[in-house]
């Protein structure tokens, strides 16, 4: 299974997981950054491997060349010394280190396709994780929104508004019976007032009313103060 089918997967896997409400979308986002971060560093590791065992595999071919231009450089020493089986099997040798060359070669040719094959996943995982992150960022802001506006319909659900509002009818119907009694506390303390004030002024009019009636009926005698309020005031 290829790289992107693993990471394929697990977003299939972690997306799916939002789907059940006992999972936290904020954390199961950040897991799958995380994933994604962890795949890179597997493939950065990965690219690091091939590239080191291609440089090894062409210090090697280097090495086998130049091991078979030696040995070809000994078989002319040996045929101009007149050892021709000598000059052969240098010649022997020399077709070993060739064949070992030529492979190694075929291997760094296939090593290199691999690696620049390895460089592009990665790029491409690169750019995938920076989108990943933008639309984590996004999907989490929306996530915090929802989960907001569900538990303010959760607790407006909860909320009885009927009940409420009797709550504020009957605390406003006691509102008003204490400004009513405080109202007819007020006024009872006023008319008391004004009741006595008005005998007094009551009193005052019917002794002015005896002393007139007094004078007209003994045009005579001479009134003494206080005697209109029936004491014993007059004089011859």
């Amino acid at each position: 299974m290829g790289l992107f089918d693993r990471i394929s997967r697990v977003l299939q896997a972690s997306f799916n997981a939002l789907v059940s409400e006992a999972e936290d979308p904020e954390r199961v986002l950040e897991q799958v950054v995380a994933e994604m971060q962890d795949e890179l560093i597997q493939l950065r590791q990965a690219v690091a491997q091939a590239i080191a065992t291609q440089k090894r595999t062409e210090r090697q071919c280097k090495q086998a060349e130049a091991t078979a231009a030696e040995w070809y450089r000994r078989a002319e020493l040996a045929m101009q010394a007149g050892d021709e089986v000598l000059a052969r099997d240098a010649l022997t040798r020399r077709k070993s280190y060739q064949e070992t060359a030529q492979l190694m070669q075929t291997q760094i040719a296939q090593q290199a396709t691999i690696v620049q094959k390895l460089k592009r996943d990665m790029v491409t995982l690169e750019s995938k994780i920076a989108d990943a992150r933008t639309r984590k960022d996004l999907y989490i802001a929306r996530a915090r929104s929802a989960q907001a506006s569900q538990r303010l319909h959760a607790m407006l659900d909860q909320m009885n508004p009927q009940g409420a509002m009797q709550s504020f009818e009957r605390m406003e119907q006691k509102v008003i019976e204490l400004e009513a009694r405080s109202a007819a506390i007020a006024e009872l303390g006023h008319d008391d007032l004004e009741q006595r004030f008005a005998a007094l002024e009551q009193s005052n009019e019917i002794d002015a009313d005896l002393a007139l009636l007094k004078r007209r009926l003994h045009p005579n005698v001479r009134w003494e103060p206080g005697a209109e309020s029936g004491e014993s005031g007059a004089k011859p």
